[in-house]
């Protein structure tokens, strides 16, 4: 596809940097002349709008019914920066659009044939839908006049309804049944994508529409697709400073969804002195080396966060960007949800979870918390002072014991040494992945970063195992000069592991780390502390090393703490492919994740 642009600029950002990006910049002086040559397809349309939104990265699984959007992707790749890549496996292409959209900030694009290609993605995108992350999800449909007459595939509301079954884990979601439907039905599931609350968006096109001819171009300028309409909450804001003022002791509680205002909400918990906790999301947008950080609360969280919580020493609790879900609440516990709450949060579905607080506050957090700082600061200038909840007896994040796990130099490798090393010797602009099991516990309480920008993935919402390995893939091809290391457990790997050779053919230097202790460590552990039968964990004796090097990737077994130490990092990150560590842990060390076991018991008594 030949395109004339009408100005040309220069992308920056998580591009490819051997790459030039000149996307058209959408304006009044555009014409559609070119989509009059004859061969331009709602197939190129849909491409176009991709274009124009500087998406540069569609990735999915070929098959029959997909072919023209692959058809047009193809043009695309002649003539732009869009590049298609192909997953193993359609869940790893939802994981993939998950991970590029957490790197550049835009919506992730992921795509499949019809049937089976479609049910495939279905994980993915409830992932991403449990945690907000704007993605499109292009699915075909056997052509038009085959609808409902057995044809191979067929998933039309007449058959296996693949429409159906994504309504309850998109924004918007749609069958395109009309060539005259399809640019509104693209425009309004992007806009949906992008506004709050972000999510994943779907809309199936037929095989034969996706293949016919259109004569027009995109009628819309890109600005009005990205969404992030907002709504300043004046009366809650000024309620908000009344409790602020009348307030002597503050605590601040750091939800997930802080990721727009972190650096305004660390200046807001200096200027009153407030000791802030986080979820076990939300540790990933703040500074952890901050003296006034005391731990995660919830899910493998730490001592010094309980005990700010459960001592009741302050006046307000304000939560901030929290969806106050189970992992981020202990279960729900009554002393961190009640009348001392205050919820501060830009999606109000949020707020149903805390009925009990005293006060709601929606709004635009960068702005919100902008505003909050300098009425402080100008309280401040007439000698008001905010003292600083006590210090829990001197509780420290980690406790006597674990700090001796985390120096422990025994062998087997002691998996609190493992993720207290990477803490330490990882690069600060690492992009972390970190996969549902074991790996969220040891993680959560263990690593320590300093970054606030997020680069600390993980995905709590829908917990899906393998999600972190097509991810980190996807944020990689977004990002390749950024580092990236992805932390799976060997029951992720033996589900999904075949992605990491989309990083070896797309030559991306993803290193990849597999904890490998032949079991599926959560369930283990889980039945074991919860008094439950003992069946279903155990794995295989596998060595994922030299499982990498039959597939041409370089693999590093560490048993060791003197292996570990030796490894270099540097040096892994400045390949052009990615490589395998085999991580042999104990596999009796038992991860800190006894309040998830009690809230299980509980579910199980009721």
């Amino acid at each position: 596809m030949t395109v004339v642009k009408s100005k040309e600029k220069k992308v920056e950002g998580p591009l490819l940097p051997s790459e030039d990006a000149n996307i058209v910049d959408f304006d009044e002086d555009y014409n559609n002349d070119v989509f009059t040559k004859g061969n331009y397809t709602f197939g190129d349309l849909i491409v176009e709008y991709l274009s124009r939104m500087e998406i540069t990265r569609v990735f999915g699984v070929p098959g029959g019914s997909i072919e023209p959007f692959f058809d047009a992707v193809a043009r695309a790749e002649r003539t732009g920066n869009l590049r298609m890549v192909v997953s193993r496996h359609e869940a790893g292409a939802a994981f993939m659009a998950d991970g590029y959209a957490r790197e550049t900030g835009a919506i992730g694009v992921c795509c499949s044939t019809t049937g089976p290609g479609a049910t495939n993605l279905i994980t993915g995108v409830a992932s991403a839908y449990a945690d907000n992350i704007p993605m499109l999800v292009i699915t075909a449909q056997t052509p038009l006049p085959k609808f409902g007459k057995r044809a191979l595939q067929d998933s039309s509301c007449s058959a296996i309804d693949v429409v159906g079954m994504l309504r309850h884990c998109t924004r918007f979601n749609t069958l395109v049944s009309h060539p005259d439907q399809l640019e509104s039905k693209l425009i309004s599931a992007i806009m949906a994508a992008n506004n709050t609350p972000k999510g994943p968006v779907h809309i199936s096109v037929p095989a034969d529409l996706l293949n016919m001819k259109v004569s027009y171009g995109p009628s819309i300028q890109p600005h009005a697709l990205k969404g992030n309409f907002s709504l300043s909450d004046k009366s809650g804001m000024e309620k908000l400073k009344a409790q602020i003022a009348d307030a002597n002791k503050i605590v601040l509680f750091l939800g997930d969804g802080c990721r727009q205002g972190s650096k305004q909400i660390m200046e807001f918990a200096e200027q009153i002195n407030a000791p802030f906790i986080t979820g076990p999301m939300g540790k990933r947008w703040v500074d952890e080396s901050h003296p006034l950080y005391s731990g995660v609360f919830g899910f493998s969280g730490h001592e010094k966060a309980r005990l700010l919580v459960m001592n009741q020493k302050y006046d307000l609790l304000i939560a901030i960007g929290a969806q106050l879900g189970e992992l981020g609440t202990s279960g729900w516990e009554s002393t961190l949800l009640n009348d001392k709450l205050i919820h501060i949060d830009n999606t109000i579905e949020h707020f149903t979870r805390s009925p009990m607080a005293r006060l709601h506050v929606y709004g635009h957090f960068p702005s919100l918390f902008s505003d909050l700082t300098q009425s402080i600061q100008e309280a401040k200038n007439w000698g008001r002072k905010w003292d600083r909840v006590e210090d829990n007896d001197g509780a420290e994040l980690l406790s006597k014991a674990a700090q001796k796990k985390a120096a422990s130099d025994m062998v087997p490798l002691k998996p609190q040494r493992f993720f207290s090393y990477l803490s330490d010797n990882l690069p600060e602009e690492t992009r972390i992945f970190l996969d549902a099991g074991n790996a969220w516990s040891w993680a959560t309480h263990f690593m320590r970063r300093k970054d606030i920008n997020g680069y600390y993935r993980i995905a709590m919402g829908y917990g899906s195992m393998a999600w972190a390995i097509g991810a980190s893939v996807g944020s990689n091809a977004a990002n390749p000069k950024a580092p990236h290391v992805c932390i799976t457990g060997d029951g992720s790997y033996l589900m999904s592991g075949q992605e990491i050779t989309v990083a070896l053919q797309h030559q991306l230097p993803l290193v990849m780390i597999v904890l490998n202790d032949n079991a599926l460590g959560m369930v283990k552990h889980g039945q074991r502390m919860g008094g439950a039968e003992q069946i279903g964990y155990e794995l295989p004796t596998i060595s994922y090393a030299n499982m990498a090097e039959a597939m041409g990737i370089e693999g590093i077994t560490i048993k060791t703490p003197k292996q570990m130490m030796a490894l270099d990092f540097e040096a892994l990150f400045a390949k052009e492919a990615p490589t395998m560590i085999d991580v042999r842990i104990d596999p009796e060390e038992i991860p800190p994740m006894g309040e998830r076991i009690k809230g299980l018991a509980t579910s199980k008594k009721s």
